[in-house]
């Protein structure tokens, strides 16, 4: 006879066995939540009205949850932007002006993924784009296979990090805090990843230029006034789709929602003016953005009746006990946490760990006291929320189940290989980790911006 008190255990423990056997997560998740709740009732800890519950939080949490109408709109504005031609104009402006720089081409590279994670916050369309784009052109000029395939999956990821990422729009709902508030502590963390890839590639091929060379000198205009020209054209319509966005949310211009729209709307406009908004790649756009938001709101659908059967058979109370009982502290707590987050990355993706994981340590972090160090409860809800969001960008480089890995691999040229990747993302997973100690050691790093501009 099963222990009721263990019944949670066994729920994890099967939904995670069953999500590698590659059976659709959304249905993994509900159909664990489901039947869990039948077992539940046998042993008479769970009441079948209780299903009743799921309808009105499938509806109200997810359905007429008018921040979550911002997913569709930012997942269609990834899309369309990778379309539009505006990533091929930037990069070749960073890789002109950084022409004479050892690892000129892999700092551009990291250059145009921080400008473009802050535009589409969309993964799958970052790396491949980026794949598609860089990769070629980094080896046509020599670069060494694996640090070239690291940068381009290291800074493709950035988008999950990032505003308008769809993970930290997902992500406040689920922790009750302001889409604005998460995106600007995000965005010192977001940058700090990028310098440190910045730092690495420089220090490399400073110190070995034969991994990155130096471009030809006569790449690219050689008048002050092209150069302009260029850097006017390639620069100021991402950066100006970005203050829109971001500007909007965070001065208070405009909902996380409203400001989706005019996210989308923009990035229409300048597929429009790159001649790349045809009626069949409108039409193409259109139907990827509805497989992506499905998949989302799918996966939205069956974690919500995962989570609730889990709470109500008690799995908050078994969790607490557990990290009671080792007595590990506060910091102990914390540590275990994050190693449980990165671990998981290795398996999972972002939206399973965010919405299996979240509603599991959220109340523990009441019963957690990091005294001066954090602040109040909200900032340590901040805190945590960044902490897991550096700490899930991990989940996309992490083998066996990286899945920018995979999206890089399947338009890759044939002669990069996996495992050539895999060696490939090893320093940018270290330095992620780097990224993670810091704002672990200093949270102003994600509360000071907030703070200073919110209150």
């Amino acid at each position: 006879m099963i222990d009721p008190y263990y019944l949670p255990a066994f729920m994890f423990l099967t939904m995670a066995v069953l999500l590698l056997t590659g059976y659709p997560v959304a249905m993994v998740l509900g159909g664990v939540g489901l039947a869990f709740g039948f077992i539940g009732y046998f042993l008479d800890v769970f009441r079948l009205i209780e299903f009743f519950n799921l309808m009105p939080r499938i509806w109200g949490g997810i359905a007429d949850n008018m921040v979550l109408v911002a997913v569709p709109m930012f997942i269609f504005m990834g899309t369309v932007l990778e379309r539009s031609g505006v990533a091929e104009k930037l990069l070749y402006c960073l890789q002109v002006l950084l022409r004479r720089v050892p690892g000129a081409l892999a700092l551009a590279v990291t250059g145009m993924g921080t400008i473009m994670a802050a535009s589409t916050g969309i993964i799958g369309a970052s790396v491949v784009m980026m794949s598609l784009l860089a990769l070629p052109a980094m080896l046509h000029w020599r670069y060494d296979m694996a640090m070239a395939s690291g940068t381009v999956a290291a800074s493709g990821t950035l988008g999950i990090l990032l505003p308008p990422s769809i993970m930290l729009v997902i992500m406040a709902e689920m922790m009750g805090l302001s889409v604005g508030r998460i995106f600007m502590a995000a965005i010192f963390p977001g940058l700090i990843l990028a310098g440190l890839y910045v730092l690495y590639i420089g220090l490399r091929a400073g110190f070995n230029p034969a991994l990155a060379p130096p471009l030809d000198k006569a790449e690219g205009p050689q008048t002050a006034l092209a150069l302009a020209g260029l850097v006017v054209t390639s620069f100021v319509p991402p950066l100006a789709l970005m203050f829109l966005v971001l500007g909007s949310i965070i001065f208070g211009w405009a909902t996380v929602t409203e400001a989706s729209a005019v996210g989308a709307a923009g990035a229409l406009v300048l597929a429009a003016l790159n001649r790349r908004l045809s009626w069949a790649t409108l039409k193409d756009t259109v139907q990827r953005a509805a497989l992506t938001n499905a998949m989302v709101f799918f996966v939205l659908v069956g974690a919500t009746a995962f989570a609730y059967v889990f709470r109500s058979l008690g799995g908050d109370f078994m969790v607490e006990d557990m990290i009671e009982a080792f007595g590990l502290g506060t910091w102990g707590t914390l540590l275990v946490l994050v190693a449980i987050v990165f671990f998981l990355g290795f398996f999972f993706e972002w939206i399973e760990i965010t919405l299996i994981v979240l509603p599991i340590f959220l109340p523990m972090l009441a019963l957690m006291d990091f005294g001066d160090h954090v602040g109040t409860h909200r900032e340590v809800v901040l805190w945590f929320a960044i902490l897991m969001a550096v700490n899930l960008q991990t989940s996309f480089l992490t083998p066996p189940f990286g899945f920018a890995l995979f999206y890089m691999k399947g338009v890759a040229p044939p002669e990069v290989k996996m495992q050539t990747i895999y060696r490939g993302i090893i320093p940018f997973v270290l330095l992620q980790l780097l990224g993670l100690g810091l704002v672990i050691a200093f949270p102003q790093l994600a509360l000071w911006l907030p703070e200073a501009v919110l209150g």
